[in-house]
Formats: structure tokens, C-alpha cells, sequence
């Protein structure tokens, strides 16, 4: 499975025609203390740089961003009630929605690690 990056700090993690979306650990490092995550409701649709969710930490209320085109086929209903766990493992238990694909092309226009890297440097 392999994870592509945003400029604006979303992660991507690729799975067929289906991603993972989430923001990424020095995102959520900047945020601080995530107390509310609004998430859109399955079945929506987005087009690549849409407002899709919203974070709300201690210090900032922020954007999340469609990374890529698609139909959100799943919500993290956890985040409602334990947004922590976006601070906790971002890259992981802290993902926010998975969307399935309307334009794979789109996923070559992403960072892979190493870029992402060298961005947030």
C-alpha cells in the first residue's frame, strides 16, 4: 500500500481504487490539541481541492482538503468522540474519511515520502 502526500499536509494511502485520508503527523503537531473533527457524511462527493472536514484544536480551527476526486465510502465515526486520536496516530488510527476514486490520474500530481519530506523541511 503505498502513501502519497499534499502540500497542505493531507495523507493518501492507496488501496485499488479506494484511498485512506488523513492529515499528517506534523500536521497535527502544528494544530496542538485536536478537540473536534466535523467529517463529511458517506456518499458525498468532492472534487480534488474541495473543503472536505474541518479540525478544530486548542489553538486554530483548520480546513482539510480533498487530496483527490472521489465518494466518501467511509467516516471515521471515532473522531467524534475521541479527536485526540488525530494527535495520537495521525497516520493511522486517526484517519478521517475513505474515498473511492473518480480520477486515478490525480495521484501523480502527490508528493511521495521523501518529497514531503524535503517540503516540510
Amino acid at each position: 500500500m503505498s502513501v502519497k502526500y499534499t502540500k497542505d499536509h493531507e495523507w493518501v494511502k492507496i488501496d485499488g481504487d479506494t484511498v485512506t485520508v488523513g492529515i499528517t503527523a506534523y500536521a497535527a503537531e502544528q494544530l496542538g490539541d485536536v478537540v473536534f473533527v466535523e467529517l463529511p457524511d458517506v456518499g458525498k462527493t468532492f472534487d480534488q481541492g474541495d473543503e472536505m472536514a474541518v479540525v478544530e484544536s486548542v489553538k486554530a480551527a483548520s480546513e482539510v482538503y480533498a487530496p483527490v476526486s472521489g465518494e466518501v465510502v467511509a467516516a471515521n465515526s471515532n473522531l467524534e468522540g475521541e479527536p485526540e486520536k488525530v494527535n495520537e496516530s495521525a497516520d493511522t488510527d486517526g484517519w478521517f474519511v475513505k474515498l473511492k476514486l473518480t480520477d486515478k490520474s490525480q495521484l501523480d500530481d502527490l508528493m511521495d515520502e521523501a518529497a514531503y519530506a524535503a517540503h516540510i523541511s
